[in-house]
């Protein structure tokens, strides 16, 4: 059995998705960030960072994996799933993997903050992280040109980038004009365990007070 700790957020989806996706057995344990719920002592002796996702393996004497890319990689691991043997085939999967991870996340990630939730309004900066989510989006179109999914094969890179793609107008970024990468959005956005694991967790009902906020949003943790 697996402890999901987990929001509704991309990273938080990528996790869900894989263990639907690879049939494992899990419990889900919402983790509420308006509540700041992942700064408590007991998430941050799972996740010293305070972030979610992470996961306890209690098959595996309790063993906590944290980072969202590190955990479909043990998963992938666990299960012989979604991740190749071969070494070449193995390393094109962890660099799509990575680039997401070091790439698509982070940049798509400033993007909503300065288009969304940054008081003040600052036009060089959002247009830099949106023009450069473009750019990404764009390498991953031309990638998606020559093979059906990330790493050619279906793998946990898809399962990486695709919760980040979905939310591209959320964070203002066109993908007009990029067939490819919608041709495999569309596939994705198809897949019962992606479908499934955009409901993990349920949504927490907001109070009185932050829906008169207007905080509900998507948050980028």
């Amino acid at each position: 059995m697996i402890s999901l700790y987990t929001a509704a957020t991309p990273n938080g989806f990528k996790v869900s998705i894989a263990l639907e996706e690879m049939g494992l057995e899990y419990q889900v344990h919402p983790i509420n960030l308006r509540q700041n719920e992942q700064k408590q002592p007991e998430f941050l002796a799972i996740n010293p960072n305070g972030r979610i996702p992470a996961i306890v393996d209690h098959d595996h004497d309790d063993f906590c994996v944290f980072e969202s890319g590190a955990i479909l990689l043990y998963l992938a691991e666990r299960s012989g799933q979604l991740l190749p043997t071969d070494l070449k085939q193995r390393s094109i999967v962890t660099q799509w993997l990575m680039f997401q991870m070091s790439g698509v996340g982070p940049m798509m990630g400033q993007a909503n903050v300065f288009y969304r939730y940054f008081p003040e309004k600052i036009p060089a900066a959002i247009a830099r992280y949106q023009n450069e989510s473009r750019r990404l989006f764009e390498v991953l179109d031309h990638r998606l040109s020559e093979v059906e999914y990330l790493a050619g094969d279906y793998s946990i890179a898809d399962i990486a980038t695709w919760p980040w793609v979905r939310i591209y107008e959320w964070s203002g970024v066109s993908i007009d004009g990029l067939d490819h990468l919608q041709r495999w959005h569309q596939q994705m956005a198809a897949k019962p365990a992606c479908q499934k694991g955009l409901l993990i967790p349920e949504q927490p009902p907001e109070s009185d007070e932050e829906k008169a906020k207007g905080t509900q949003k998507m948050i980028t943790q």
